[in-house]
């Protein structure tokens, strides 16, 4: 049997990237999932490509109204919820006018604006994923942190200080959940340097996109980008009954960043 047969999820930030291979493999595993995203027609495309246990609406994560929308959609379509991803994020350096984000310049607008998405959003899929799981007497809530929560960035102040947010959250909300009796789990995955259409705002094109793909390659021990399928297997073991006994955990997949080699290990030559 597929490992979450009869399970419904709902995702974040589906339309491309992390979002996306993770409700590829949701869907391919048996559950029936609700594709959302602020790009309502990249989730409409998506989950005409994934087939009938596949669904999709337009969610601004940072906007109540939109949670409060697709809850009631939930409920009404399936009496309540099994797995919430909350994948969805920005860096802030995308858009028509981006600013810069280091400490000493990042503007309070481009702060709040990455805070709305990256820290409102999950604490608002949070509190909706709480209230939906508890009618199905349990679920698994999986919060996408980064790298970049544990670790200073000095160029993505706004960014880092949101992903650190979700990582902390993302243990109050397991704590509060064991201590109320609910079977309710909430785990994280934290990916570094997975090539994802957010890094291709910042890779640039050409042989320039090349040699920072070298570069960030360089500093990564086992040598390479990470894969978003391979984020997705994360969310499929922290989302079924595999992962039974976490809550309140965090999984790496920075492809032994953290581990405090700068870069690969050199062979010893023969």
């Amino acid at each position: 049997m597929a490992q979450l047969t009869g399970k419904t999820a709902l995702i974040t930030g589906a339309a491309r990237g992390i979002g996306a291979a993770i409700a590829e493999a949701f869907v391919a595993e048996g559950a029936q999932v609700l594709l959302t995203d602020i790009d309502g027609a990249g989730v409409e495309a998506l989950a005409a490509r994934l087939g009938e246990r596949a669904h999709a609406r337009t969610l601004d994560v940072g906007e109540p109204a939109d949670w409060s929308a697709a809850a009631e959609w939930v409920e009404q379509s399936w009496g309540g919820l099994d797995v919430l991803v909350n994948n969805a994020g920005i860096t802030g350096f995308g858009g028509e006018a981006p600013s810069l984000h280091d400490p000493e310049h990042v503007t309070l607008d481009a702060w709040r604006a990455v805070h709305q998405v990256n820290t409102d959003g999950v604490m608002l899929g949070c509190q909706w994923a709480i209230k939906l799981m508890k009618a199905r007497k349990g679920g698994s809530i999986i919060n996408l942190s980064s790298r970049s929560g544990v670790v200073g960035i000095p160029a993505a102040a706004a960014y880092a200080a949101s992903k650190a947010a979700v990582l902390n959250h993302t243990r109050t909300v397991a704590l509060y959940c064991a201590q109320s009796g609910y079977d309710i789990r909430c785990n994280a995955i934290l990916p570094a340097a997975v090539l994802t259409p957010m890094w291709e705002d910042m890779l640039g094109e050409g042989d320039a996109r090349d040699r920072a793909v070298a570069d960030v390659e360089a500093g990564i021990p086992m040598g390479r980008f990470g894969r978003p399928e391979e984020v997705a297997d994360a969310a499929l073991f922290l989302a079924s009954s595999a992962s039974s006994y976490m809550t309140g955990t965090d999984l790496h997949l920075d492809g032994g960043i953290l581990a405090g080699a700068a870069s690969s290990p050199r062979r010893a030559e023969d």
